[in-house]
């Protein structure tokens, strides 16, 4: 592996750790709440997707791609039967300071330096098949540009950007939404999840499209048996090695210095993150910040 596919590499796990928790943050989902919503239901992918403006709920599923196209539906329909898109973008930009303090008291001030060198990032790269990315990138910024709020949202707009190569990569080895969630496991240490199945689940699939998508992965070569093959364990490295290499020209742009400051100031502070989803979610819950150390020939 390159140092910039690396760097890249590890600053997505930062990345992660300082984005994720806001999928089941309380502030969040009581402004959600009071929004109109019931119970706040489905804040852990309207953030997102009210990114996306009013579009047709099968765009926002392949936008989101792992996510199973009727709980996408479901929560789109909540939410627009209740407000609109920029009262929910509101919300998210109101919790995010408030949320890093409570998490990690002090970080605040270290990551507002970085927006800067973060933006340039985001506006290095083309908006090409990268969905979720464009339509973060799009959004209006902060009027104080060298705030927490202007460095956390660039470094989300970084994750998605992630998230998309990540999903063009998938699709071009006609991987559906549940194959990825099968692979994925192999990224993550089944004694604690329990199952090759969590994170397939989790996404809102059932017994028949579970079976259904082992079905398909044996036949590709990637399983056996119901379970994730050595084939497929090494094709789903690879995957993640591609995606490093696909997203490294952002964060080259980022520039090693500046990426290596963002690491240093995020990644202490991990094991707060994770504590926050465990206490907000529960365990096993955001399995991108838990992803088990990597083989050194990946």
């Amino acid at each position: 592996m390159s140092d910039s596919a690396a760097l890249t590499a590890r600053a997505g796990v930062a990345g992660h750790d300082l984005v994720g928790w806001m999928m089941w943050d309380p502030r969040a989902i009581a402004g959600y709440q009071a929004l109109g919503v019931p119970d706040g239901i489905g804040w852990i992918v309207a953030w997102r997707l009210a990114s996306l403006g009013d579009v047709n709920p099968g765009v926002a599923a392949a936008a989101a791609y792992s996510i199973n196209p009727s709980v996408i539906r479901n929560v789109m329909k909540l939410y627009q039967d209740a407000t609109d898109v920029d009262s929910i973008l509101g919300v998210r930009d109101a919790a995010v300071q408030p949320g890093l303090d409570e998490i990690a008291p002090g970080l605040s001030g270290g990551l507002a330096e970085l927006a800067a060198p973060l933006w340039r990032g985001v506006d290095a790269v083309h908006f090409g098949a990268r969905p979720m990315f464009a339509a973060h990138r799009e959004l209006p910024r902060p009027e104080e540009t060298n705030s927490a709020l202007s460095a956390w949202l660039a470094a989300n707009c970084l994750r998605e950007l992630r998230g998309d190569n990540h999903w063009a990569l998938c699709a071009s080895e006609d991987l559906d939404d549940v194959e990825v969630g099968l692979l994925h496991s192999v990224m993550v240490d089944i004694e604690e999840y329990g199952s090759e199945e969590w994170i397939a689940r989790s996404r809102g699939n059932d017994d028949e499209a579970i079976a259904a998508a082992w079905a398909r992965l044996e036949v590709k070569g990637l399983a056996s048996g119901g379970a994730v093959s050595d084939e497929g364990r090494r094709f789903r490295l690879d995957l993640e090695a591609r995606t490093d290499a696909l997203t490294a020209p952002a964060w080259d742009a980022v520039g090693a210095e500046a990426t290596r400051a963002f690491c240093e100031l995020i990644e202490p502070h991990h094991d707060a993150f994770v504590a926050r989803i465990d206490a907000t979610a529960g365990p096993r819950w955001m399995p991108a910040v838990r992803v088990k150390a990597r083989q050194p020939d990946a």
